[in-house]
């Protein structure tokens, strides 16, 4: 017992070895209740376009819509990043995604939502977005020193997947609150979707309260004496003559555009192959995050996060392509939670990896680039998931899953030979 008791202190040192940091841990905890409300709201959003639509096309494009920004600015903002106050970026990013939630929620209870008006606030949500996400990407190396750094990204991705689980689960508490206060009792009124949304905000607002506190470091340069097209070509340069670095950005993008399409793939078949509703979709949703969370948390105890880059690579796509064939809900549950451990290892490894492999005065630009692969390829992604997993046009939600798996095991296959091997 005794033995047992030393083991577990000594993980959960190792595993939150950054919290004693107290700049990141304060960023840590902010973070988790940001994304809490994010994923509340991504969720009802999924939910919100099949109700309005029931088309899996139409999730495609929203989703696609959000994601353009990132790849149209994503290289843009790396170039900022590295002369720009990041705590700065951070506030007014996060400053516009409370306005586009307050905003939608208003319009959702008001009944003036629409599918169209959804594309418009994605655009403008995912522009915020294209600059935040690289913003938060290197909060890791300015908080906690490098021999830190790997256990700073670990627990950066559980904050994400710990938030996903949380939010994702509490969706399906949620929505039956908002049809007692906004939906006047009527479970099949919209209104009851506003709550999210509003819940979201209300979020944001506490994040940035708690951020002023934090001691971001002032840049050096003004941005006036920079030429950001050279220093953004600077950057793709340097990119290029790091294999390290290159062949797990490719890997990157190749996983986002064709195995990352979970946002998609979960509630079409939550709705079209298992019939739920928001308590059953939410729950289904969350048991990814909870698979996700595992990964995040498993990563987190390794000396060396890299280790499982390559096996990850291997089994993100095998697991994909089983899923859509589980005989019932509870295999498929399980299933996704596999899914969701894997994906998690692949990209903290991946992270891992770019991060500890760059310079310092690159590190805005290569995490930007990172980021591009990873959201700024999903409109490609989005549009040819909601296409492949459509009844109607499509493969329908097997056939095009295991087709989804096989594109992105050839994109694994590409690469394979030139992925970095990890020591120790």
């Amino acid at each position: 017992m005794a033995s047992f008791s030393l083991s577990l202190h000594r993980w959960r040192r190792r595993t939150f070895s950054s919290l004693k940091y107290p700049a990141f841990r304060l960023y840590w905890t902010s973070q988790i209740l940001s994304l809490v409300g994010t994923w509340i709201q991504a969720t009802a959003q999924a939910y919100l376009v099949l109700e309005l639509t029931g088309s899996s096309t139409a999730l495609g494009w929203v989703n696609a819509v959000y994601f353009l920004p990132s790849l149209l600015f994503s290289l843009l903002a790396g170039a900022l990043l590295d002369v720009l106050h990041k705590g700065k970026v951070l506030q007014v990013t996060q400053g516009v995604l409370l306005v586009t939630s307050l905003l939608t929620g208003i319009l959702i209870q008001t009944g003036h939502i629409s599918v169209s008006i959804i594309m418009v606030i994605a655009f403008v949500s995912g522009t915020a977005n294209a600059f935040n996400m690289p913003a938060r990407q290197t909060m890791a190396a300015t908080f906690v020193p490098r021999e830190g750094l790997t256990n700073a990204v670990a627990l950066n991705s559980l904050s994400f997947n710990l938030s996903r689980t949380v939010g994702q689960a509490l969706f399906g508490l949620v929505v039956p609150l908002g049809v007692w206060l906004l939906a006047q009792g009527d479970p099949e009124n919209l209104s009851r979707l506003a709550l999210p949304f509003y819940l979201n905000a209300a979020a944001f607002v506490v994040a940035m309260v708690l951020q002023i506190r934090l001691p971001f470091p002032v840049p050096k340069d003004e941005v006036s004496s920079h030429n950001l097209l050279r220093d953004t070509l600077e950057g793709l340069r340097y990119v290029r003559s790091q294999p390290r670095i290159l062949y797990v950005v490719l890997l990157v993008s190749g996983v986002s555009t064709f195995l990352l399409n979970f946002q998609i793939l979960i509630p079409i078949f939550a709705k079209q192959l298992y019939f739920l509703k928001e308590s059953g979709f939410g729950m289904l949703s969350a048991v990814f995050g909870l698979g996700s969370t595992f990964g995040a948390l498993y990563q987190a105890s390794q000396r060396n996060s890299g280790k499982s880059l390559r096996s990850s690579a291997l089994v993100v796509p095998l697991t994909l392509m089983v899923l859509p064939w589980m005989p019932n809900l509870m295999l498929s549950g399980a299933m996704l939670a596999v899914c969701g451990f894997f994906m998690m290892t692949l990209l903290i490894s991946a992270n891992s990896t770019v991060q500890l492999s760059l310079e310092d005065s690159f590190r805005g630009r290569v995490m930007a680039l990172y980021s591009m692969m990873i959201v700024g390829v999903a409109p490609v992604g989005a549009l040819l998931a909601g296409f492949l997993l459509s009844s109607s046009d499509g493969l329908g939600p097997r056939w095009g899953t295991v087709a989804l798996a096989l594109l992105g095991a050839v994109c694994v296959g590409l690469v394979w030979n030139k992925l970095p091997r990890a020591k120790g």
